[in-house]
């Protein structure tokens, strides 16, 4: 992997980012020490994409209109009513 200066990077930017469209990865260096690596965006740029190739998203099936209507509360309180019951225990 090649390294490159901020102060050649800045002045040659077109140069470096053409290099790095044809697949190349560069090390960006402050006076001497890494401080970024430059390289191509993987293929997955969508995130939505990435997770669901990584297996940790599963995209909807169905439309939220065919879902129907929600269901009704059969509790015997409210949210609310459990939230502020739960708050008063936790003072």
């Amino acid at each position: 992997m090649a390294t490159v200066g901020i102060r050649e990077l800045r002045q040659n930017l077109s140069v470096y980012l053409r290099r790095v469209e044809r697949g190349e990865s560069l090390r960006v260096t402050d006076r001497g020490r890494e401080v970024a690596l430059l390289g191509p965006l993987p293929e997955h740029q969508d995130v939505l994409s990435r997770l669901e190739a990584e297996g940790k998203l599963r995209r909807a099936t169905r439309s939220l209109s065919e879902l129907g209507p929600p269901l009704e509360h059969k509790g015997e309180m409210s949210v609310s009513e459990a939230l502020e019951e739960q708050r008063e225990d936790s003072i």
